[in-house]
């Protein structure tokens, strides 16, 4: 039995054997084969190197720098300026300019050249028009396209920014004056005939009706208020319309003291007002809670105007909540300042502004501007036929809403013909009422054309 399971292990382990030097044979034969098939390739690929003549090496590299290099030129922004693009980046130096050294409201010239600067640099990417192309957000590109101006410019084409300004507004505003001088409310809404009378100018042009209202609002002098009006009614006008409407409002004191100057003789320049009387605490904080009822149930599309204008003052009047007060006149006020200007310049492109379009918009934009500052005038004029007690003219052009600019102009022509005239609190009465003023024809167009 012993000897039986002897001789099976020993056959089972030749078998063993057997089987594996078969498999060492197979792995041997399989080793070769692609060894000779690398040693193949090898020969192919070293004759191949010796048939390229060696000539050719550097000439290759060469060829391949200059051609990175011209492809580098190529890619570049000066590669693609044209003659539109170099008119625009002209036009942003000279606002700031305007701006820097001449100091024409260089809180707001200031990022509005710059974005319009940086908005017409070939290959930056940082603004892109057709995301916004026929007044709407392209929501479905967005993203895959926008640049960095495209996502601060949501601000702007969804009306935040106008209303968070209005906000910082009204916390720096003092209704005083007006309160103390309600007269001052007349020349505040007189101011408003530019809007008006360039809406019915717009239409005879053959602008729209909204077109008509939206390039309208230019003349109040109030950039978040023509913003507010123009997302609303016309929005693929917003850029030329936003642009006018800001740069017109830094360029108060070039554009208001001619027509102040023709409108008025060097007498009516000298008169002097008496002190307005002191208005009471009570009276501040009542006012822009009764001014918010009133104005929103008679105009409801200005509520959020409105709303936030008085929220504002609300804030600083009651004296409550003074550390909301200095955030929104402050930090809240300064950042939207400068998202909104650099955006509102951003829309500027070569291709949008340097059109017969736009040009007529900014043609009609300062003629409704001019009417304004006129309006406002020639009604104090008419005032002083009936008042025993005279107002002077300039004031009247304050009643355009750019605050306190319009105000500080008043001052400025008045001490020409007296030094020791001083009109500017008389001036902010018209000037603050010209802020609802503007709020208050937004809502009507609004009421009217929506």
């Amino acid at each position: 039995m012993m000897k039986k399971i002897k001789y099976i292990l020993i056959l089972i382990s030749f078998l063993c054997t057997s089987l594996s030097l078969k498999v060492s044979a197979q792995e041997s034969q399989a080793t070769a084969d692609t060894t000779t098939v690398v040693a193949a390739a090898t020969t192919e690929q070293a004759a191949t190197v010796t048939a390229s003549p060696q000539v050719n090496e550097p000439t290759s590299g060469w060829r391949f720098i200059g051609k990175n290099f011209i492809g580098f030129l190529k890619s570049t922004g000066f590669a693609n300026i044209n003659w539109q693009i170099l008119v625009m980046i002209f036009i942003a130096c000279v606002l700031l300019y305007l701006a820097i050294v001449k100091h024409f409201e260089p809180l707001l010239l200031l990022p509005i050249a710059f974005g319009m600067l940086l908005t017409n640099l070939p290959g930056a990417g940082l603004y892109t028009p057709e995301l916004f192309a026929e007044g709407h957000v392209h929501w479905n590109i967005f993203v895959e396209k926008a640049g960095l101006l495209d996502y601060i410019y949501l601000g702007v084409k969804l009306g935040v920014y106008p209303c968070i300004i209005f906000i910082g507004v009204g916390a720096m505003t003092d209704f005083g004056p007006m309160l103390a001088n309600p007269r001052s409310l007349l020349l505040g809404a007189a101011a408003q005939l530019g809007i008006f009378a360039t809406y019915l100018g717009a239409i005879g042009l053959g602008f729209l009706p909204r077109e008509a209202a939206s390039i309208g609002i230019i003349g109040g002098a109030d950039g978040p208020t023509a913003i507010f009006l123009t997302t609303k009614l016309a929005p693929e006008l917003l850029g030329p319309i936003a642009v006018a409407a800001y740069s017109y409002m830094a360029l108060v004191p070039v554009i208001q003291p001619p027509i102040m100057r023709a409108l008025t003789t060097k007498k009516e320049r000298a008169i002097r007002m008496k002190q307005l009387r002191i208005v009471s605490k009570k009276e501040k904080i009542i006012f822009p809670i009764f001014a918010t009822a009133f104005i929103s149930l008679l105009l409801p599309p200005a509520a959020p105007l409105i709303g936030c204008l008085m929220l504002g003052n609300l804030m600083k009047e009651s004296g409550a909540v003074e550390r909301l007060s200095k955030t929104v006149q402050n930090e809240l006020m300064n950042i939207t300042t400068i998202f909104l200007g650099i955006t509102v310049g951003a829309t500027a492109t070569a291709e949008a502004f340097l059109n017969l379009r736009t040009i007529e918009i900014l043609a009609i934009g300062i003629v409704a501007f001019s009417f304004g500052t006129s309006g406002g005038v020639l009604l104090a004029k008419f005032m002083n036929l009936f008042l025993k007690e005279k107002v002077n003219p300039l004031i009247g052009s304050a009643g355009v809403s750019a605050v306190p600019m319009a105000a500080r102009v008043s001052q400025v022509v008045g001490q020409e013909s007296d030094p020791s005239n001083f009109l500017l609190m008389h001036a902010m009465g018209p000037n603050v009422a010209g802020v609802i003023g503007s709020a208050v024809a937004a809502g009507i167009m609004l009421t009217f054309l929506m």
